[in-house]
């Protein structure tokens, strides 16, 4: 059986769907943030978040090029200093992606997907133009261990409720805490990578949910991971925590591919 539809077995949702979510949070400050962005397909869906890395890459999840609303690829497009993604901001820029660099150890023959390599760079078309709205995040500098029971901060447009409908307009973020790595295999059984990803448990009432696949987790102001999947029917489910792929693990293939 192929690893997406065991997911599915499993009740995973990969968070990246037409609906985006933050359940529990709060209104981020406007442009408190610069570095988020958000990845739209045609008619301006937001579909992931994402992280600007260098004026002209974007840090994404792997899986979002392979959702069926990526068909149109020709319309893929990166919105940078963005708070209300409904309106046309001054601030915003909207900038088209020139070529997606997925992790080759993430799709295996078109059937089986190893989400451990969960990431994804957008090469972008135009240079972004850095300003107090849009900045850049630097990368961490070296593989370090994220401990258990840190409290880290995740950010996206989208849900306020577990099972709402449309995504909020503005950005929200949600404070979560990191679960030890062996409550996360626990869970996840051999489909989470200690080496490669880390995890948070929610409490019941705070959350990641469906859309916020690719935005950066958070922790001590340093991006630490990328947001991968969560429990698919409850974001805010208690059991299965949910799953970032972790940055540090990546820095050489990240800096190969963007020299």
């Amino acid at each position: 059986m192929v690893l997406y539809a065991f997911l599915l077995l499993l009740g995973i949702s990969l968070a990246g769907g037409m609906e985006s979510g933050i359940i529990g949070g709060k209104v981020s400050k406007p442009h408190s943030r610069p570095y988020m962005a958000s990845i739209q397909v045609e008619n301006k869906h937001h579909t992931c978040g994402g992280m600007l890395i260098r004026e002209d890459y974007v840090l994404t999840a792997a899986h979002c090029l392979n959702r069926s609303a990526f068909s149109g690829r020709g319309n893929f497009e990166v919105v940078l200093g963005a708070h209300n993604i409904h309106q046309d901001e001054k601030s915003q820029q909207r900038i088209k992606v020139l070529k997606y660099i997925q992790h080759p150890k993430f799709q295996s023959d078109n059937t089986e997907k190893d989400y451990s390599y969960d990431i994804m760079l957008l090469k972008l078309k135009n240079k972004a133009k850095v300003n107090k709205f849009v900045k850049v995040m630097p990368l961490p500098k070296k593989n370090g261990k994220t401990p258990a029971n840190v409290k880290c901060s995740i950010a996206g447009w989208g849900l306020t409720t577990p099972k709402g409908v449309e995504g909020s307009n503005v950005m929200r973020e949600v404070t979560l805490i990191l679960q030890e790595n062996s409550k996360c295999k626990e869970s996840w059984q051999h489909y989470f990578n200690s080496e490669r990803m880390i995890c948070s448990v929610s409490d019941g009432k705070h959350a990641f949910c469906q859309g916020d696949s690719g935005s950066p987790l958070i922790c001590n102001t340093k991006p630490q991971a990328i947001a991968s999947y969560t429990y698919n029917g409850s974001c805010v489910n208690k059991t299965y925590p949910q799953v970032y792929v972790k940055i540090s693990h990546f820095l050489p293939w990240i800096k190969k591919k963007i020299g």
